[in-house]
Order: structure tokens, then sequence, then C-alpha cells
């Protein structure tokens, strides 16, 4: 039995709230009644780190990825959604995958067995609802006979304005659903490096999602290649995928990976603060580690078969979970972890961490606590 449809107008949660907060006052949009002037006591001036507000930190987005993965199109995903609330998860990314033949192909389709039917995508939108967690749709295209070292980041179509178009008819047809279910942030896409230079045809685009679906925007850049996007100002929120390359070491310890990761946050803040985008807060779309020896190194890498290492899983999350508690909403918005797919457990290569020691770090990352923010670096003048 299908969930009841929601009301069309999403009803506004905490974390949306936080989040509308943040982008308004950053913005200048808030009433001036709520905000007080840049030059107050406690009000940081334009360009500066926001400081953590008073009181036990906690994260607006508190996300766990779950990608469509089955093959069956009409997949009931109802027991991976339960098993996350008590996680201290409030948000879920649905990853939606459309497929191309592969890095030539002109345009990229749903795919009759792969890609999930829309009664399956909104059954699953309102399952979560009905457990109060807000939801990020996802579209991400998949090769299906990928050439050596080709992906989705490595298209290359015989025309960049037909596959845009084609991509344009899947992306509207999302856009539409996320906000008939109420969508709480959607994204125009995921990992598609080479088409990043596009930036007219990707600013049409946007506009053309906008006119479908009310609610914030994103991208998920990949993490060697977010500084080459050209079109962030026309998104609300700067997305990442962030499988960050932290150690070549096989065994690498807690003190040097929080090091890799204070690294990379500190390398966003002064992107963000460079190109202007300090009213655009950043959001983790994909953070990952599979359980496998040298994940540190490659956690990108979905195909490595090396020896299971729970325990490199375990520290990669513990490093990031040190290097981001208590960063202010104004610089992290949130941060969904990779993925909430598979059996897990003891045995398990893969980068769910159901069943695994990681999961203790991520649960403590989620919970409340007073640590104080992490420091940042000054932008360079």
């Amino acid at each position: 039995m299908s969930p009841p449809a929601p009301a069309r107008l999403r009803p506004p949660t905490a974390a949306l709230a936080a989040l509308a907060v943040a982008l308004a006052a950053l913005a200048g949009g808030v009433a001036a009644q709520d905000v007080a002037p840049v030059g107050s006591p406690g009000v940081a001036a334009p360009g500066s780190v926001t400081p953590a507000a008073a009181g036990p930190w906690r994260l607006p987005m508190r996300g766990m990825a779950l990608p469509m993965h089955a093959l069956d199109p009409a997949h009931d995903y109802a027991t991976p959604l339960a098993e996350l609330p008590p996680l201290g998860v409030d948000h879920v990314a649905l990853f939606v995958h459309l497929w191309q033949r592969d890095a030539r192909s002109p345009e990229p389709r749903r795919h009759p067995l792969r890609t999930p039917s829309d009664r399956v995508v909104r059954d699953t939108i309102r399952r979560a609802r009905a457990l109060g967690l807000a939801v990020a749709l996802v579209p991400t295209v998949h090769l299906e006979r990928p050439a050596p070292e080709d992906w989705r980041g490595s298209i290359r179509p015989p025309s960049w304005p037909a596959w845009f178009q084609g991509y344009r008819r899947e992306l509207l047809h999302l856009a539409r659903l996320a906000e008939d279910e109420g969508v709480a942030l959607l994204a125009v896409g995921s990992e598609l490096s080479s088409t990043d230079a596009q930036e007219a045809l990707w600013r049409a685009l946007i506009a053309d999602v906008r006119a479908e679906f009310s609610g914030p925007l994103t991208y998920s850049a990949n993490w060697d290649h977010y500084q080459r996007v050209g079109f962030w100002d026309a998104l609300d929120l700067v997305g990442l995928s962030a499988y960050f390359e932290l150690s070549r070491a096989d065994d690498p310890a807690v003190d040097d990976l929080r090091a890799a990761w204070t690294r990379e946050r500190d390398a966003l803040a002064v992107f963000r603060a460079r190109r202007g985008l300090l009213g655009q807060p950043l959001v983790l779309l994909e953070v990952g580690y599979p359980s496998v020896a040298g994940a540190a190194s490659k956690p990108w890498d979905y195909t490595a078969q090396g020896p299971v290492d729970l325990e490199v899983q375990r520290r990669c999350y513990e490093a990031f979970a040190a290097a981001w508690r208590g960063a202010p909403p104004a610089d992290l918005a949130g941060v969904f972890f990779y993925e909430w797919w598979g059996e897990g457990g003891r045995r398990d290569r893969g980068y769910t961490p159901r069943g695994k020691p990681a999961l203790d770090a991520l649960k403590g990352f989620f919970a409340p606590t007073s640590s104080p923010a992490p420091s940042r670096p000054s932008p360079a003048r």
C-alpha cells in the first residue's frame, strides 16, 4: 500500500529553517529586527568566518545516502529507511540512476530495469517524510559499457547541446516529481566533470529547473574539480562529492587523517571566500570510505579488492568528524555519508557502515556536542 501523498507545500523542517536563516542572513534578506547590523557586538564583518552559536552544536543536515541500486525497479526501500532515524539521521539523499551506453552516447535516459519507477521514488520519499526524514534527490548518470578509465565524469557526446537537451528532459521530470512530493533539496547533477565547462548550458538548465522546483538547488562537484565549476552563483549551496585522497599509507594514523581533512576543509573555506560564495553554505553530498586496506588513498575506488579493513574506515570517519565538528551552518550546512546500502558486517568490503565500528563514529558526529568551532584560515585579500 502506498503512503499518502503529502501536501504540495512542503512544511518547513527545523533543518531547513536553520539553513534558510543562514542563507538569508548572509544575503541580507532577514528582517531587520531579526539580524543585528554588521559592527554590532558579536556580528562578524563581511568575508570573515561566522562563529559558532552558543550552546550545543548540531549539524543542520545530518544525512545518509541511500542509492536506489536495486535491479528491480519496483524494489521497496522501507527497511533501510526505517533504520536511519535511530542513528541520529534527519536527512536522506536518494540517488536516482540515469543511464547511457558509454561516454560517447548522445544522451542519458531512464533505464527500464536500473532506474526506479516513479511510483517507487514517490513512495520512498513519502515513507522517508513519514519517518521525519527530509529528502534530498540526487540524479546520477551511469555508463552501461564504459571503456577503461571512462566514467560519468568523462562523458564526451557528439553534441553538447543535444546531450543537455536529453538530460534536461530527465531532470525536469524529476524536478516536477520532487516539487510534488515536498523534497527538501535537489541536486541538478553529480560528478559530471567533463560538462562543467559548458557554463551557458548549465545556467539555462538551472533556470528551467527553478521553474519546476521551488526548493534549494545544488550540484555535487567531484572532489578534484569543484574549483572549475563556473556556475556556483546560480545555485543555493556549494555541493561536493568529497572523496579526497587523505593518505597513501595502508595503515594511516587518525592524527594524519585529521590533518589531511583539515587541509581540505581550509582549502574549501578559502575557495568560497575568493569566489564570493560565503552566502552559499557547503553541503557534502557524498563522504564515504570502503572497508578495505588503502581506503584513505583512493576512497572513490569502489572496485578496490584488498583485504577487509574495518579500522581504516573507522579512522577516516573519526578524522572527518574531528575536522568538521563545530562548523557553523554558514560554512557547513550538511553532510551525507555514503552509503546505507548492503548488508554490511565485519566481512564486508563495501562502503556501508552498517554493522561496523565506523557507525559509532558517525553516530557521535550527529549527536549534539559543545565542541568549539574548528579554526579557519583568513581568506587572502
